[in-house]
């Protein structure tokens, strides 16, 4: 497996690009960078580039909703371009929360205007005039006065692109048409019919298999020195799994809730859910298990988090994007090295 980690460059920049650029000595062989509701990732991504001299950079992930195709594959080609070929694509719909809560976009229809991105986008990688009509583009726009354009800058590099998919819909798409899967709130033993089985059906459709795609997932990384330290560990981050099912996204709409009940625990998520939104941050935090917790993590003694990282090499993960713990730079970057570590001896 590779490994990968993610950052955000929304406050204590400084340190983030220090973690970044300490990671890649640790041998670390991605580097993905999330925007989120605040920093913006491409600004973050060509700076960590001149930092930076061998692991891969991508954008984990560009929301398709706030940029069009066409801004999307320039700011693609100006990355790959800078890094000498070492940036991947990575784009995700986001939810209403952000798109129309922020960004005051409509959150309509994202698996079409994420297909008929990645469309416009390769159009744009090969060189020619674009022009595509489709239900969410038209380029260029009809009516008006405007002819097909092509770009002036041409990518120097191949540019994987990535989708993060948590739907079964979105998952069948990723299948179909993307060089890899940008997963999250994975469960190896639940993953089969959850994920897997339908990631396959638009692998199968496109007559490819799981030896064409990169499946790329990731969970918070932690080591305790004993069980009583573990215990500690996990009360700790069952409310940030609550918010996860509560809190990311809107009433109806949250992905993140979706998943966790396709893996076995349905009506906790439900409950986690109303409670959260009723502005019961506690109670819904409460109902988190310690088994929800460990399943979509790597926390544990070091022999926990070795064996679990064998489940998920043998789940078919290709690489482990790991979120270490830790209260200072320092420490997390010692989780990071022997997380590393521990990659390679599996």
């Amino acid at each position: 497996m590779r490994t990968a980690t993610t950052v955000e460059l929304s406050s204590a920049a400084t340190e983030v690009v220090t973690f970044a650029v300490e990671a890649e000595k640790l041998g670390l062989d991605v580097c993905w960078v999330a925007e989120a509701w605040g920093a913006d990732a491409p600004s973050a991504l060509g700076y960590l580039a001149a930092r930076t001299d061998r692991m891969l950079l991508g954008s984990g992930i560009l929301q398709v909703g706030t940029r069009s195709p066409v801004l999307v594959a320039q700011t693609a080609i100006t990355l790959a371009n800078l890094s000498n070929g070492r940036f991947l694509l990575g784009l995700g719909a986001s939810g209403p929360q952000v798109i129309e809560g922020l960004h005051g976009v409509a959150f309509e229809r994202p698996l079409a205007r994420i297909a008929e991105t990645v469309d416009v986008v390769r159009q744009a990688f090969g060189g020619g005039k674009i022009s595509y009509s489709g239900k969410e583009f038209q380029i260029p726009r009809p009516g008006g006065e405007a002819v097909p354009m092509r770009l002036s800058t041409r990518p120097e590099h191949a540019v994987p692109i990535y989708l993060a998919a948590l739907s079964p819909a979105m998952l069948r798409l990723t299948g179909r048409i993307a060089d890899g899967w940008l997963g999250t709130s994975f469960v190896p033993e639940g993953a089969g019919d959850a994920y897997f089985a339908h990631l396959d059906e638009g692998l199968a459709a496109a007559g490819r298999g799981r030896a064409d795609i990169d499946i790329c997932q990731g969970a918070e990384v932690a080591f305790a020195a004993d069980e009583d330290e573990l215990r500690g560990m996990i009360a700790g981050r069952k409310k940030e799994l609550a918010f996860s099912l509560g809190g990311m996204g809107s009433s109806s709409t949250n992905y993140y809730n979706q998943a966790y009940s396709r893996q076995g625990w349905a009506e906790i998520a439900a409950e986690v859910r109303d409670r959260w939104q009723r502005g019961d941050r506690d109670g819904a935090a409460g109902l988190v298990t310690d088994e929800m917790v460990l399943a979509t993590t790597l926390i544990g003694t070091e022999e926990m988090v070795r064996a679990r990282l064998a489940v998920w090499r043998d789940a078919g993960v290709n690489t482990v994007r790991l979120y270490p713990a830790g209260d200072t730079l320092e420490a997390k970057l010692r989780t990071l090295g022997r997380a590393i570590e521990l990659v390679g001896e599996v």
